[in-house]
């Protein structure tokens, strides 16, 4: 309210919960320790065992999020961002914490690169009709 005593207008509303600014979560890092490199579809695994580990050790909410989501179903990196309603930024720099720590691994896909050729395939095909 101001000094008039009428409401001022928020710029949320009261459904939205606390605000956290994205920054806070990571504590002002753009990037991991480590540099890890991960895809929107590079897909983020749980370590066997991690679950209990994750709420034991001092990690953020976010943190152990992101490993319960992941403990049921690897999750990819874009999944997991719109899972948790977080940037894709800040998702990739809470994987990389967890990769540090060992709690989570990530699979990269195969770059298109070093898939076989296609004409590669119908030989083989062709080849077991043969037989």
């Amino acid at each position: 309210m101001n000094a008039d005593g009428q409401q001022t207008p928020s710029w949320y509303d009261d459904e939205a919960g606390p605000v956290v600014r994205p920054y806070a979560m990571t504590r002002g890092r753009t990037t991991s320790r480590g540099q890890h490199r991960l895809d929107l579809i590079a897909v983020v695994v749980t370590e066997p065992g991690t679950g209990d580990l994750a709420r034991e050790t001092a990690l953020s909410p976010e943190h152990v999020d992101i490993v319960d989501l992941c403990r049921g179903t690897p999750q990819s990196v874009a999944e997991l961002s719109s899972g948790l309603d977080l940037p894709i930024g800040v998702v990739r720099v809470l994987i990389g914490d967890l990769v540090d720590q060992e709690m989570v691994h990530v699979t990269r896909p195969v770059p298109p690169a070093e898939l076989p050729d296609e004409s590669i395939l119908r030989d083989v095909i062709n080849g077991l009709r043969a037989l």
